[in-house]
C-alpha cells in the first residue's frame, strides 16, 4: 500500500525519545517504583498556596489560556527587574530549546554543546537538521574554553551552556560565564540554560542584562517550584530578540492552569525559601551514604547529588539496573567519563531512607 512519505530529514531520524520516562519502566516491569529519585523533579511538591489557586480555578479550564501570558510576564517582569518585552513563556524550558534551534541554527549549521549535556537540545538540534559539535567535559564541568574554541572554529550560530549543569550538578562562578559571554563571538547565540538556578549558590547567576542581543537566559518552575506536571519555563533575553519567538511559537501552548499555578507560585516566597533548604539538606544527605558506601558525591548546585561510583560505565550502569531493580528509580550519564556515576534526585525522606537501605544490596549484586 502506498503512504505519504516523510521528508528525507524526518525519514533519517530514529522514532524515540531522549529519556524513558519512569511511568514507561514501570509499564514494562509491571510494578510502580517504591522511589522517584531520578527525574529531577521536586519530590517536595508544590506550595499548598498553589494547589488552593489550581483547585480553585478548575472550574474555568473550559477557556484557553491566556496566548500573551501577560499576567505572568508582569509579575515576572516585577520580580526580576525587567520589562515584560524581555521575557516569553513556553511550554518548559524544552519547548522552547526548540523555538531557538529552529530560530537560529539553519539546517546543516554547527551547533556547539558539550558531550553528555542535557539531551533534549540535542534531540532538537536533529530535529531541525542542524549539525551537532561536542566537546568533552573538564574535571566533571562544561568546559567554557573547549566551547569557545569549538564556537569560533566552526563560525557556530548557536551554543548551549547550563549553569548549573545536568548531569553533574557542577556549576561555573558568575565571573567565569561573563567572561565566556565577552569572549563570544556577536553573532553566536548563547543559550544558558539556568533550570537550576534556585538552588545554586549565591555569585552562581550574572545580574540580568537585557542588552545583549546574543544571550538568552533559560528559568522553569519545574525544578525547585515543583511544578513539572504543568511545563511551564521562560526565557529572559534583549526586547527584539525575544520578540522573535513570536515568530514561530504555539501563542496557544500555555494552558489556564499552568499560568495560575506559576502565578501562586511567585506570590508564596517562603515555601519556595524552605524547598531550598530541604533541597540543600536532602543533598547533604545524599553525599553522606554515597561515602558510606565507598562512593563519593560530585558538589552539586541542582536538586540532585552526581555520585562517583569509583569505577567505569559498566559498573556504574549495574548499579543503576540494580537499584531500579529494587523499585529505586535513578539515572547516569551515559557519555565517556561521566559514566562512571549514577545520579540521584533530592526528595522526601522516606524515599531517601528507601535509597539508602537499597543501595548496600545494589552494590553487591552488581560486585556479584
Amino acid at each position: 500500500m502506498n503512504r505519504p512519505h516523510l521528508t528525507p530529514l524526518a525519514e533519517s531520524l530514529p522514532a524515540t525519545v531522549p529519556f524513558v520516562g519512569p511511568e514507561a519502566q514501570e509499564r514494562q516491569r509491571g510494578r510502580p517504583f517504591r522511589a522517584r529519585l531520578g527525574a529531577n523533579e521536586s519530590g517536595f511538591g508544590p506550595s499548598p498556596k498553589v494547589q488552593a489557586a489550581i483547585a480553585a480555578a478548575a472550574g474555568g479550564m473550559w477557556m484557553y489560556g491566556d496566548p500573551e501570558s501577560a499576567d505572568l510576564r508582569a509579575k515576572l517582569s516585577h520580580k526580576l527587574g525587567v520589562a515584560p518585552q524581555n521575557i516569553v513563556i513556553g511550554e518548559g524550558i524544552d519547548a522552547l530549546l526548540g523555538l531557538i534551534v529552529r530560530l537560529w541554527a539553519g539546517s546543516g549549521q554547527p551547533v556547539v554543546t558539550s558531550l553528555g549535556a542535557y539531551p533534549t537540545f540535542n534531540y532538537h538540534v536533529a530535529g531541525f537538521g542542524a549539525r551537532l559539535v561536542t566537546v568533552p567535559y573538564e574535571d566533571d564541568r562544561e568546559s567554557l574554553v573547549a566551547l569557545l574554541d569549538a564556537v569560533k572554529r566552526e563560525n557556530a550560530p548557536l551554543v548551549y551552556l547550563a549553569n548549573p549543569d545536568n548531569p553533574m550538578g557542577t556549576w561555573w562562578p558568575a565571573d567565569e560565564v561573563e567572561r565566556f559571554i565577552d569572549a563570544l563571538p556577536e553573532t553566536t547565540m548563547l543559550v544558558l540554560d539556568e533550570a537550576y538556578g534556585e538552588t545554586a549558590p549565591h555569585g552562581t547567576l550574572l545580574p540580568l542584562d537585557v542588552t545583549r542581543p546574543n544571550v538568552l537566559r533559560m528559568r522553569t518552575f519545574s525544578k525547585a517550584y515543583g511544578l513539572a506536571g504543568l511545563r511551564c519555563g521562560y526565557a529572559i533575553g534583549e526586547a527584539r530578540t525575544i520578540n522573535a519567538f513570536e515568530k514561530v511559537r504555539n501563542h496557544f501552548g500555555m494552558t489556564r492552569m499552568a499560568q495560575v499555578a506559576a502565578l501562586a507560585a511567585l506570590d508564596d516566597e517562603p515555601y519556595l525559601q524552605s524547598v531550598i533548604a530541604d533541597v540543600a539538606a536532602c543533598r547533604d544527605r545524599l553525599s553522606s551514604i554515597a561515602a558510606a558506601n565507598g562512593f563519593s558525591a560530585i558538589p552539586s548546585a541542582t536538586n540532585f547529588v552526581t555520585i562517583d561510583c569509583k569505577s567505569d560505565g559498566a559498573f556504574a550502569m549495574k548499579v543503576m539496573q540494580e537499584l531500579i531493580a529494587r523499585e529505586i528509580f535513578v539515572r547516569k550519564p551515559m557519555a565517556p567519563v561521566l559514566d562512571r556515576c549514577i545520579r540521584v534526585s533530592v526528595g522526601p525522606a522516606a524515599e531517601i531512607d528507601l535509597f539508602e537501605a537499597e543501595l548496600p544490596k545494589a552494590l553487591a549484586a552488581a560486585r556479584g
